[in-house]
């Protein structure tokens, strides 16, 4: 199994000065994580979800990252791959520029955009959504792989075009997709990308999610498409040498994170500004009943948090799942920088070197 970080530039209460150096503080821990040897770091990209995510410009972010480190990959998940978002002759030129300078350590992931607060933003129609992101997953690797790219469709019509330049990567960088339904992670398999899942349900219900991508990856394109079959998940993640600390700060950052994404991508208006995502402590009975379902059977298997020894019960569980890597989110809006870079060194002295 792999081990990742996910960064989402989450900021309770925010403030210019706050703005500032969630940036720093994930760039600390992307070296921290660089040398500690995690697999790679992901970056989101959102607009204007203010406090859930002020990551913008991923594009940016992971160049620096890249420029800071040896062996980290750089993870797009992922761009918004819609054209009003961002063009797919633009997402392979900054993709292939970034893999060059990185000296191919580029994992490309593609999603919708689907939170209202973006779409009206881009005039983005929500009903060719769907149509427009598929068009443009299936030729951003053309593109990669072409000296003279052309293509015809329903929303995109490119005459032939140098695309340049080309990524160091091989016939192309490992491609990745969003999946939030247990359809869309068919999608996957049967496109022959990656699975970027959202932690949640029961180890059960990750084990059938698994099983339906392996045997949709089976259906999919041979060569010279390159096949990525990783099925990866995102909990929510904080491992202190101390199981009390880990779960008070771990949990509440946890009901942060879920409470962000309900309020921008299930609200049925459209957000915009400061927000009333609960960032207070957890109440000694939430807390309690938080810790005792880690290590329920039929519990969610949403989070790794706690000390390394529940840590790693959970990482077990998520590797008899099926799991390829574990793309966790520690940097989570309630969590203090310290906090997380405690936990980074704790997991990957007490926990990743059990578990690879």
């Amino acid at each position: 199994m792999k081990f990742s970080i996910l960064v989402e530039a989450q900021i309770a209460q925010a403030s210019a000065q706050a703005e500032r150096q969630v940036f720093h503080d994930i760039v600390e821990q992307a070296v921290l994580a660089d040398q500690l040897g995690y697999h790679a770091i992901w970056a989101v990209e959102h607009h204007g979800l203010y406090e859930y995510s002020h990551c913008s410009a991923p594009e940016v972010l992971l160049a620096y990252i890249a420029a800071r480190t040896k062996r980290l990959r750089l993870g797009h998940a992922v761009t918004l791959t819609p054209g009003r978002y961002n063009h797919p002759i633009r997402i392979a030129e900054r993709v292939a520029m970034l893999d060059i300078l990185s000296g191919g350590r580029v994992n490309w992931g593609s999603g919708k955009g689907a939170s209202r607060t973006e779409q009206a933003a881009f005039e983005v129609d929500p009903t060719t959504l769907d149509e427009q992101w598929r068009e443009a997953i299936e030729i951003v690797p053309r593109m990669w792989r072409s000296e003279i790219f052309e293509h015809a469709g329903k929303h995109y019509a490119i005459p032939p075009t140098s695309i340049i330049p080309k990524p160091v990567q091989q016939p192309n960088p490992p491609v990745y997709m969003a999946c939030s339904k247990p359809e869309s992670i068919v999608v996957a398999g049967e496109l022959g990308v990656g699975s970027l899942n959202f932690a949640g349900g029961s180890e059960e219900i990750l084990r059938k999610n698994v099983a339906s991508y392996r045997s949709a990856i089976a259906r999919s394109a041979s060569p010279p498409r390159r096949i990525t079959n990783q099925f990866c998940s995102t909990p929510a993640a904080l491992v202190l040498e101390d199981d009390r600390e880990a779960c008070e700060i771990g949990f509440r950052g946890a009901r942060y994170h879920q409470e962000g994404l309900a309020t921008y991508f299930f609200s049925p208006t459209r957000v915009v500004g400061p927000t009333e995502i609960d960032g207070s402590p957890l109440a000694a009975a939430d807390l309690d009943k938080a810790r005792a379902a880690r290590s329920t059977p039929d519990g969610p298997l949403n989070t790794v948090i706690g000390d390394p020894v529940s840590a790693l019960e959970s990482v077990r569980r998520f590797q008899a799942s099926g799991v390829d890597e574990l793309i966790m989110v520690m940097q989570m809006g309630t969590v203090p920088h310290e906090a997380v870079m405690r936990s980074l060194r704790t997991f990957a002295e007490k926990v990743m070197a059990h578990a690879i």
